[in-house]
């Protein structure tokens, strides 16, 4: 897991791994190596034995932002590694301090604009997927906002509700909890399609921002040259692991969709990329202050 403990993407590996472990009848133990936007992590996954026993978890983050947002990675998005398959996706929420003068979208743009100078949003770090989405929104809003980032979700969370920076972009796995208890405010949903669990919270494209459709996808990869008998051991393992009902009905309760069966080939995961270096990559090195 190439980010820290207690994000929204290392939740769902440990939910996920404790799914798979019980089909392949063996332990599987979360490993959390997190830095520099999870290129740390994955490029020692890149110089592991391709023999199925060491894993990585992978997200639009690791494998999409940071070919924009770093000069040079350890490690090619699509040559170096073996897809399992995608392990789900969930919405991103645009979140704001308690008392944070604004109450929705609008509101935030006339907020920063106005704020120029001051105007912060803090992330997990470069090149995660709160970073992201964040550069993503702000690129579709024409705001410049300062980016703080963190070690991880969990402290930049704290600084939030603390009211030390302004707004982040969170997934809905560790954000919906915050908002429930009045902790955190969400100005809105960054997807086409509104969120069950926050009726009352607008989508971006709502208000006239269309192209923004933000959804965090995470998937599991194995390093390159994986024999195929053992990606097809491992897909299995994943099926199974995500067609359990206990686990969907506690990610759907955060707002992860997991995958269908017809998600789950291996080739879902490599047109996930593929569109995000062709679609996303341009976007993002638009805005070349953001290149590390």
């Amino acid at each position: 897991m190439p980010f820290p403990a207690g994000g929204p993407s290392d939740a769902l590996a440990r939910a996920i791994a404790q799914g798979m472990s019980i089909h392949l009848k063996q332990p599987i133990v979360v490993e959390n190596i997190s830095g520099a936007g999870g290129t740390i992590g994955l490029a020692k996954l890149v110089k592991s034995a391709p023999d199925g026993y060491t894993l990585g978890f992978g997200t639009v983050g690791t494998h999409v932002a940071n070919a924009a947002l770093y000069k040079k990675l350890p490690y090619d998005p699509l040559a170096d590694f073996d897809a399992v398959g995608l392990a789900g996706t969930a919405p991103t929420i645009l979140l704001a301090r308690p008392l944070l003068p604004a109450s929705n979208l609008p509101e935030f743009v006339a907020y920063a604009g106005a704020n120029r100078a001051t105007a912060t949003y803090g992330s997990a770090g470069v090149g995660s997927i709160s970073h992201f989405a964040c550069v993503i929104l702000l690129s579709a809003l024409k705001q410049n906002v300062t980016h703080v980032p963190y070690r991880g979700v969990a402290p930049a969370m704290n600084d939030l509700m603390g009211g030390h920076i302004d707004v982040m972009c969170d997934q809905s796995t560790t954000s919906l909890p915050q908002v429930a208890g009045g902790k955190v405010k969400a100005l809105a949903v960054l997807t086409d399609r509104k969120l069950a669990q926050l009726p009352d919270v607008a989508t971006a494209s709502s208000f006239g921002y269309g192209d923004v459709n933000i959804r965090a996808w995470n998937a599991l990869f194995a390093p390159k040259g994986t024999p195929a008998l053992v990606i097809k051991r491992l897909n299995d393992a994943l099926r199974a692991a995500v067609a359990d009902a206990d686990l969907r009905r506690q990610m759907e309760a955060v707002g992860v969709d997991l995958p269908a069966p017809d998600q789950l080939a291996p080739r879902t995961v490599s047109d996930l990329i593929a569109i995000g270096l062709e679609r996303d990559v341009p976007a993002l090195r638009a805005r070349g202050e953001y290149l590390d």
